[in-house]
């Protein structure tokens, strides 16, 4: 039996009550100090972002962290809280914002964190107050939304806990909190550069994948199992990249709350001798499923409970590997730790294998279990849609720059954010000309497209307020032959029922297929390759919502769309959201617009 080098230091308790006071005064003072617990007021942070050496894996790189952590801090509230976030650029150089990824901003659509489209960015040395309602309890998380400022690690978890007085439809005894992630050693800038080169350069797969921030790189967990071409890594327990370990007690119930905040990396979880029981996505209830793994795709958050019934004298993996894409990238890894039984303890058995990365049945008989619980927090379907949108992801070419178009227009966002533009009537801000709600009906998805051409714009998908919406999303080969890509989509400002998925081109025929009996309700939904899925939402929320594919690199190459609705509604608009552009240059009186 092999133990993995680890070590734990326990601070010893003072046996002395003034041992004690300077002891508790100085976890006072930790507390305070630290970006977790900085608050002043109720649920009030005050963060600086800057850009930090770190080593996430092994390798020690630049990373951008707030208040000299990386990840970022969680934040904890209760459903119905007011969350203020007060946020200073330090980057010098560059600006920035951050998105509270399933948060549906009602009331507040310039708290979204989008660049040019709900707000302008912050600039170096500017401070941005985001103040919003968590609304509802459930696992979310937030990111940098500006660039590819994600992939350089502006994340962070965000818990919303239930309101006082409410109960959840399940019991668990202890919580873990997981955030997942991909980290590349070659820096954002050179991605992004590569991105928009002609011929286009490649960004290529992660380094490694970080369990909150944490990975190895070079060396593996698991080596002393003879199936690794790494040595086996040597941890102290210090280190920055040392990974985080799940101490569990006995015939206890757990809630590991799961969260993908990955720029390109599909997942899927397995704990080595257990299974889990399915409860939450995207902060929405489900109908309880057992499962032996789980596919995660980026954006996307659960909820599993986790019963330790196993042998409580042996430790086990939990393991985290590639889906969706050929990997090249070794499996993140941590372990379940039975505290009958030391942390360094290694497993019997190998860590499980990951399903191969192709094997798409896996993954859609997974999907296809997930029903929305009939409870009082989510909504039925609207039975009839009033609008349908149909949405050809392709992958295309203008002027021999590689671009992802969205029936074949490659968005571009503009100066001036949407939300003051269209509040405003400011019409030379964006293209007035109405995007395209279909594709030719000859276009065959199973093929590379004849003419590989597309075009830029920034058009908006303009909603009839409190109307019904049908989003179909459809998949199709790239410009390479035979080659169809997993295309997660994350909804700003809304969630959304899953009504269905299918495989080939979507026809009106495939409607008796839709669940609107339990469809699950969530905010990021997966496409399969050559496939389609359909999603059915309600514009009830005023304000100008991104809606795109969660994989950074094809969100910066044009992956998405803008919706607006009810714009009028919007009022008292901070005047700091708007102060670019050309609502910058007519609208800057006062401390609020509108």
């Amino acid at each position: 039996m092999g133990t993995l080098t680890y070590n734990f230091l326990v601070e010893p308790f003072s046996r002395s009550f003034k041992g004690l006071i300077i002891w508790c005064l100085l976890l006072y003072m930790i507390q305070c100090s630290s970006a977790t617990s900085n608050k002043t007021g109720n649920n009030f942070y005050k963060w600086e972002v800057e850009y930090m050496y770190w080593s996430p894996d092994g390798i020690e790189n630049v990373v951008m962290g707030i208040n000299g952590q990386f990840p970022g801090p969680t934040i904890r509230a209760r459903a119905g809280d007011i969350v203020h976030v007060q946020l200073t650029n330090k980057l010098q150089t560059e600006g920035v914002v951050i998105h509270w990824h399933g948060i549906r901003q009602k009331g507040t659509p310039w708290a979204d964190g989008t660049a040019s489209i709900s707000q302008c960015v912050i600039n170096p040395g500017e401070t941005f107050d985001y103040r919003f309602t968590v609304d509802r309890a459930g696992t979310y998380f937030y990111h940098g939304h500006y660039g590819m400022q994600r992939s350089a690690g502006l994340y962070g978890a965000m818990i919303v806990d239930v309101a006082e007085g409410e109960k959840e439809p399940f019991h668990y005894d202890g919580e873990f909190d997981l955030l997942l992630s991909d980290w590349w050693h070659k820096s954002v800038h050179h991605q992004e550069v590569g991105l928009s080169s002609r011929p286009m350069r490649w960004i290529n797969e992660p380094q490694a994948l970080l369990i909150n921030g944490r990975g190895q790189y070079g060396c593996s967990l698991a080596a002393h199992y003879g199936n690794s071409s790494f040595s086996q890594c040597n941890i102290t327990g210090h280190e920055q990249w040392a990974p985080y370990i799940l101490h569990v007690d006995p015939n206890r119930t757990y809630r590991i709350r799961i969260a993908s905040t990955t720029a390109l990396a599909s997942l899927n979880l397995a704990i080595g001798n257990h299974k889990m029981v399915v409860v939450e996505a995207d902060g929405n209830y489900l109908q309880p499923f057992e499962t032996n793994d789980l596919d995660i795709y980026s954006g996307e958050s659960y909820s599993v409970l986790l019963k330790t019934s196993q042998d409580s004298s042996q430790n086990y993996w939990i393991s985290f590997g590639v889906r969706g894409r050929e990997p090249q990238t070794p499996q993140a890894l941590t372990i379940l730790n039975y505290k009958t039984n030391s942390a360094s303890k290694l497993p019997l058995s190998p860590p499980p294998v990951t399903p191969r990365w192709d094997d798409y049945a896996h993954s859609k008989a997974f999907s296809n279990k997930i029903k929305a619980l009939d409870h009082k927090s989510i909504p039925k379907p609207s039975p009839t849609y009033h609008r349908r949108i149909v949405l050809l992801n392709t992958q295309n070419k203008m002027n021999g720059y590689t671009k992802w178009s969205i029936n074949n227009v490659s968005l571009s966002l503009p100066a001036t954010p949407y939300l003051g533009s269209i509040r405003f009537g400011l019409r030379d801000a964006f293209d007035q000309t109405k995007p395209p709600e279909d594709f030719p009906e000859h276009y065959d998805v199973m093929k590379p497209p004849v003419n590989h051409n597309t075009t830029t714009g920034n058009g908006v998908y303009m909603l009839g307020y409190y109307s019904t919406v049908d989003v179909i999303l459809q998949n199709a080969n790239v410009l390479k032959e035979n080659v169809s890509e997993i295309h997660p989509w994350h909804l700003h400002g809304h969630d959304f029922w899953v009504l269905g998925y299918g495989e080939g081109k979507f026809t009106r025929s495939d409607e008796k297929k839709f669940n609107l009996k339990d469809p699950p309700y969530r905010n990021t939904a997966v496409i399969f390759p050559y496939g389609w899925t359909a999603l059915r939402f309600v514009a009830d929320n005023p304000g100008v919502w991104a809606f795109h594919c969660h994989i950074e690199p094809h969100l910066h190459m044009g992956m998405g769309v803008v919706f607006a609705e009810g714009v009028q509604h919007v009022a008292k608009i901070p005047k700091e959201a708007l102060s670019c552009g050309l609502t910058g240059k007519k609208f800057m009186t006062g401390s609020h617009l509108g």
